[in-house]
């Protein structure tokens, strides 16, 4: 029974590096935020704005509990996921975390080209967009570094970048 948790700021790679890494292993791939939405009928957004953060972090936890009872997954939590109540703890108890650990530059370099289809970014600048991304981090870094694994991804440009992280996370997961 396999059940990995995939952990970091927007714009790591869980989605990109969590697929392929599920494809690889014959995983199931859930995304937290989607299943939320696919459950509740509406986006992270929407949730965010009806019930406010206490209540989405609530919500957010809930169906972390749930799907943290599912096997032979690969789970891309939300950034903020680990950060609330005792997520962390939950996760680690539950299977194998992994902190993708990227450089602030790159991490700019990926959400400045989508930070339309992200509320939290959208309408900053670039030089508040860099200095958003470093505070965040600042902030969340306390949380992330519990995670049991930390993995550089700084590399998931092209197919050759994401299987090259793949076979490395593989072999540091021992799996």
């Amino acid at each position: 029974m396999t059940r990995i948790f995939l952990i970091g700021y927007m714009g790591a790679g869980k989605t990109t590096l969590g697929k392929a890494f599920a494809r690889e292993m014959g995983l199931e791939f859930i995304d937290l935020d989607w299943y939320i939405e696919e459950r509740y009928h509406k986006t992270v957004q929407q949730l965010f704005s009806e019930r406010g953060e206490g209540g989405f972090r609530e919500l957010e936890r809930k169906m972390l509990h749930e799907v943290a009872e599912f096997e032979d997954v690969v789970v891309s939590a939300g950034g903020g996921t680990p950060c609330f109540f005792d997520n962390m703890e939950y996760m680690n108890d539950c299977g194998d975390t992994v902190f993708l650990d990227v450089e602030p530059a790159v991490l700019f370099r990926r959400l400045r080209v989508a930070r339309q289809q992200r509320p939290l970014l959208a309408n900053k600048s670039d030089e508040e967009l860099m200095k958003f991304i470093c505070e965040a981090l600042q902030k969340r870094l306390p949380f992330y570094s519990k995670a049991k694994h930390l993995f550089k991804a700084d590399e998931l440009e092209d197919k050759r970048q994401i299987q090259n992280s793949v076979d490395s996370l593989r072999k540091q997961l021992n799996k």
